[in-house]
């Protein structure tokens, strides 16, 4: 009896292990293409050894292999590998709608980048949005892929916490709302060079978990740089690490107006989640910050609209000056290049995008992306400041010094004494008249 109860026992106990991990099935079966079906593209798909091979056709869109079921909450892994520089990726919660696009793929996106960026494992919004980690928020992940071999990819969707891995090295954590359901597809990337004609990717080995999902999902990661995408938010991990909203999508609290504290609300207003500053002939002076900082790590979204103007400032003092010099600070241009005046003017560029304006010009090659939302970022240590496009460093300085004070002597704040100095100020959203949206304000005081 007491050997039949500690066997009852032990099944029990396996059965309760057994219960408390997913349940793991394979999405392809390893012989045909049962259960996919083919998308936008022409390029040839096959199964030749156990794999999935999908080769590149010159001069056709983007080609999809997508499952015909569509998945929500979940963890999937592959194996992968690539001929010559074909750059590829795998679709998950991806949708194709005759309303969107005509049918076009679109969503989440696992990067696969045999090239010199080497953003393998990266998460790309496939005719959305674009990046949303790119891993130049995680350099150490780079080096994750191994071309020409087979490699393990693993895809871990569950609620709004998207995480990938290559090799068993964590690549991207992600915060993200989106879309919360869809294919799966296996992409075979557009090619414009014929001498890429004919290359191919491969996959097998590619299952699903849908079923007790925290048992299954990796334990004991490294902290990297997390993600949140979901507009006007701020992720546990974000609170915890000391972020603070400064905008919620819904009031206009924590700001005024830059000449007195009422809020511009002619020229200021709040709509769909966003701050838009009106295309008006009223000029209101700009918002302000109630609060001052020092040290600190500012990120703000902005889209501007054809030919438009404004820009970010920081180190403004209201309270020290008044007209005109109540909002000089120094300023993160925010521009249309191409047709507005102002990015002509300056010297060598430093009224364009990016630029410290009428100081120091941005990098030439900056990543800014036209007709969507763009993401400023300003990191200022003491005297040494950043700015930040699209995670990309387009310039850096260090003020308080004889270099600082001969490039303000040659520009126009020439004349404004110990302009750029301050140990403090308020951030200040600028009003040129033009039509503007800025979104995700938030910052962490270091």
């Amino acid at each position: 009896m007491k050997r039949i109860f500690l066997s009852i026992l032990l099944w029990v106990s396996l059965g309760g292990a057994l219960m408390a991990q997913g349940k793991w099935t394979p999405i392809f079966n390893g012989k045909n293409l049962k259960g996919w079906k083919q998308l936008n593209g022409k390029a040839k798909y096959e199964v030749k050894d156990g794999a999935i091979i999908g080769t590149s056709v010159y001069d056709t869109p983007n080609s999809f292999l997508v499952t015909e079921k569509n998945y929500g909450d979940f963890i999937l892994e592959f194996e992968f590998k690539l001929e010559g520089h074909l750059n590829s990726g795998v679709q998950f919660r991806s949708e194709s709608k005759k309303d969107y696009r005509d049918g076009k793929v679109h969503g989440y996106q696992f990067e696969i980048d045999p090239g010199e960026r080497a953003w393998t494992g990266g998460i790309f919004d496939e005719s959305r949005r674009g990046w949303l980690y790119p891993l130049s928020k995680n350099p150490e992940a780079r080096s994750a892929y191994i071309h020409g071999e087979w490699n393990q990819g693993r895809i871990e969707a569950i609620g709004n916490s998207i995480r990938t891995y290559v090799n068993g090295q964590l690549c991207a954590d992600l915060i993200d709302d989106a879309t919360a359901s869809g294919f799966i597809g296996l992409q075979v990337h557009q090619v414009k060079d014929a001498s890429r004609a004919g290359l191919s990717v491969f996959w097998r080995n590619l299952r699903i978990c849908t079923d007790n999902l925290e048992a299954e999902r990796l334990k004991n990661i490294p902290q990297i740089t997390q993600v949140n995408a979901i507009d006007n938010t701020l992720s546990e991990r974000e609170i915890k690490d000391g972020w603070k909203l400064l905008f919620d999508g819904h009031s206009t609290k924590g700001w005024k107006g830059a000449k007195n504290d009422e809020f511009p609300n002619q020229v200021f207003v709040v709509e769909d989640g966003m701050l838009k500053v009106l295309k008006t002939e009223l000029r209101s002076g700009g918002l302000i910050t109630d609060k001052k900082y020092k040290n600190f790590e500012l990120v703000v979204d902005f889209r501007i609209t054809p030919g438009a103007n404004s820009g970010i400032k920081y180190f403004v003092n209201r309270d020290e000056a008044t007209g005109a010099m109540a909002t000089i600070g120094c300023e993160y241009q925010i521009l249309d290049d191409q047709l507005h005046p102002d990015g002509a003017k300056g010297v060598k560029g430093n009224r364009k995008l990016g630029s410290l304006y009428d100081l120091i010009p941005a990098a030439a090659d900056k990543p800014y992306r036209s007709n969507t939302f763009n993401q400023a970022r300003i990191v200022v240590r003491d005297d040494h400041v950043e700015h930040w496009l699209n995670d990309v460093k387009i310039l850096e300085y260090t003020r308080n010094n004889d270099m600082w004070q001969a490039l303000v002597n040659y520009s126009k704040f020439s004349d404004i004494p110990e302009f750029g100095n301050a140990e403090m100020g308020n951030i200040y959203l600028q009003d040129h008249g033009d039509e503007v949206w800025y979104k995700n304000i938030k910052i962490k005081e270091l």
